[in-house]
């Protein structure tokens, strides 16, 4: 499996924007992003690019959901694939599916301060679905479930997590128990909610050429 280390924040800026998988780095001043905007990496990151394809927007839609969430390629058209199958239109299904794993459920509760973190301590065997506990990051939520943390978990993060400041406010479809740091899926994902700046659009129309 490929692994990229040390370059989240040269993702971001190869993307042009934030994607907000470095956690509380991302709304610091140590954003690179936030020092000298999105000029992209490298030696000729200053240099006006040259006018992309519509292959090469479309490929970059799709890089960048795929770096949001932190899946890879073959995990990424899997989910389309998914979507297709099911009712409705296919880009709402593909971001729906996104946003019900468990990795991404943490993050938009508050209870991890990154999608990275999140599968970091799931994979730690540290966070319990249904009281039991649960170490596969791409676990598929569904309603009615209950994620929470072991105590030992909870008296090491508590202060450094979103879900910890009074102004943090959860989805409407996630209950979020401040103070067990639980979190209870009430419903499916809303489609007005899920604020990611991915163009769906654009990566429907690369995986139909």
């Amino acid at each position: 499996m490929r692994i990229t280390l040390n370059a989240k924040c040269r993702l971001c800026r190869a993307a042009g924007s934030k994607l907000y998988i470095k956690g509380i780095r991302c709304n610091s001043s140590k954003c690179p992003i936030e020092k000298k905007g999105a000029v992209r990496p490298g030696m000729h990151g200053i240099k006006n690019p040259s006018k992309p394809t519509d292959y090469g927007i479309q490929l970059r839609a799709k890089q960048k959901a795929k770096r949001i969430y932190g899946v890879q390629e073959t995990q990424f058209k899997n989910y389309y694939t998914a979507a297709k199958r099911l009712k409705g239109l296919v880009g709402d299904n593909l971001m729906i599916l996104l946003e019900e794993r468990l990795d991404n459920v943490l993050y938009r509760a508050g209870l991890a301060s990154s999608r990275s973190f999140a599968k970091q301590i799931t994979s730690h065997k540290h966070v319990l679905v249904n009281g039991k506990v649960l170490n596969i990051s791409s676990y598929q939520t569904k309603i009615g479930d209950v994620i929470s943390f072991d105590k030992k978990t909870i008296d090491r993060i508590a202060e450094s997590i979103p879900a910890a400041e009074n102004d943090f406010k959860a989805p409407q479809w996630l209950d979020l128990n401040r103070k067990d740091y639980t979190v209870k899926i009430i419903s499916s994902p809303l489609k007005e909610e899920i604020t990611n700046d991915i163009d769906v659009n654009l990566i429907i129309e690369y995986y139909s050429r």
